[in-house]
């Protein structure tokens, strides 16, 4: 598995009440086994699915959970907690169990995408970075599939970096748009740590730094013929275009080709279609057209129904930071302890018992058509299992895939979605429903919950 960057450890990348109500359980003895789990609870606007992200990070945290002497010494300093239980966190190991949707998986508000079981202290202390690993991850991949859906097959690239929320957000960025189809990445670090494809132009900068914008065009293919695309907008997009289609044909007379020219500002769909005249009419029909500037899954959409002739899209802050759904209601609840199943009942926030399973039933054509939540110890109703056993005793169970063969599996999924439920603005619902020993369990126990705390017969 992929190493965390700068090899950190983070046991206390965590909320502090993890840490006082593992201290509470501890005092009482409460050792029994729980089982957490996380799901979403509601779509954001225009929103229809989601993208399964950030599973291998997770993995990796449970994997290596353990404070070191600093950690402990740091908490010791807080005066919070008593010798006892720091005694008890350095011997803290996690040694449970994880079933989880696959990485690249579709799915559905209120589907568990991953449970967690252990003993509760363990399965407590992981609610925090386990949250902020998958929903991260998910919240970026759903968006840029949307983004790669509007693009109809042509290549995106995450330019994202600059933007983004902070250093490890870049780099998630950078992996989870991948996963969901993207090309590559601007982001070098994110190239090596994940073997992303990496793809760079140039800024407005390095072409107001020479005194004419030909000789910028003319310094960068001599050094970089594999990889040139000209930036044409820094003055006017036409005269650049111009300029780089003589850069193109002086490359051609070395035996070298131009590559992209990149458009940045103004009326893409509009620009594009002159700048495509330019450089057809100079024999440049190979060089392609990339835009760049404020793209989503919107944006893209606006320029190619308007007949925008761009081959690939540099898709950068509305990407890295999901612009329009900056965050989910992503939850990580406790639903079983030491064998009795739990539930909260708060207004709108009523969570799903026990341990479960999704099934998926697919119609003739191999489409997908309907997910059932089931118990995951019921007679199996009808449809496929999607929840998969990833780790047992603390360790992972299985040779986790690579993020090539997690991004040719969303590709795989995605192309089972219906169209109805990919639309930009306001998609079809997809239909999901509780079996009926869920449905049965779920009604039990919250009558019992209503009796006895809050004294309804």
């Amino acid at each position: 598995m992929t190493e965390l960057p700068l090899g950190q450890r983070f046991s206390l990348l965590t909320d502090l009440y993890q840490l006082t109500m593992a201290a509470c359980y501890f005092d009482q003895g409460m050792t029994e086994e729980a089982t957490f789990s996380l799901f979403i609870r509601k779509y954001p606007p225009n929103r229809g699915y989601f993208v399964a992200a950030g599973l291998e990070e997770a993995l990796r945290y449970l994997e290596t959970l353990r404070f070191s002497p600093e950690d402990l010494a740091y908490l010791e300093s807080t005066g919070l907690f008593s010798a006892k239980f720091l005694s008890y966190l350095e011997g803290v190991r996690f040694t449970g169990e994880v079933f989880a949707l696959p990485e690249g998986s579709i799915f559905f508000k209120n589907e568990p995408v991953l449970e967690v079981s252990a003993p509760i202290i363990e399965a407590q202390l992981a609610e925090t970075f386990i949250i902020n690993a998958v929903s991260l991850q998910t919240l970026i991949a759903s968006k840029a599939a949307r983004s790669c859906h509007a693009a109809q097959g042509r290549p995106l690239i995450d330019f994202s970096l600059r933007r983004t929320q902070g250093t490890d957000a870049g780099l998630k960025v950078a992996r989870a748009s991948y996963l969901a189809g993207f090309q590559g990445t601007s982001n070098v670090l994110a190239g090596r740590l994940y073997g992303l494809p990496i793809f760079g132009t140039m800024a407005h900068s390095y072409i107001t730094s020479f005194p004419r914008e030909i000789e910028a065009f003319r310094v960068f293919a001599r050094l970089f013929p594999g990889i040139t695309t000209l930036l044409i907008d820094t003055y006017d997009n036409l005269q650049g275009a111009r300029k780089a289609a003589e850069v193109g044909k002086e490359m051609e007379a070395r035996g070298e080709r131009l590559q992209y020219v990149r458009l940045d500002s103004g009326d893409i769909a509009a620009i594009s279609k002159e700048v495509r005249k330019i450089l057809d009419d100079s024999g440049l029909d190979y060089v392609r057209i990339l835009a760049s500037g404020g793209f989503d899954e919107f944006k893209i959409a606006q320029v190619l129904a308007a007949g925008g002739p761009v081959d690939s899209f540099a898709v950068g802050t509305k990407m890295g930071v999901s612009a329009d759904a900056p965050y989910f209601d992503c939850a990580y609840k406790l639903v079983k302890y030491a064998g009795r199943p739990v539930m909260k009942l708060s207004t709108g926030k009523v969570t799903l018992v026990d341990q479960k399973q999704i099934y998926r039933r697919y119609a003739p054509d191999g489409q997908m058509l309907r997910d059932t939540i089931a118990l995951r110890g019921e007679a199996a109703p009808a449809g496929a299992p999607l929840l998969e056993k990833f780790m047992a005793g603390g360790r992972v169970t299985r040779k986790l895939p690579t993020l090539p063969e997690s991004r040719e599996f969303f590709h795989s999924q995605f192309a089972l979605l219906p169209e109805s439920y990919k639309a930009l603005g306001e998609p079809a619902q997809f239909p999901v429903d509780l079996s009926p020993g869920l449905q049965d369990l779920q009604s039990r126990v919250e009558q019992e919950t209503k009796q006895r705390e809050l004294g309804e017969s």
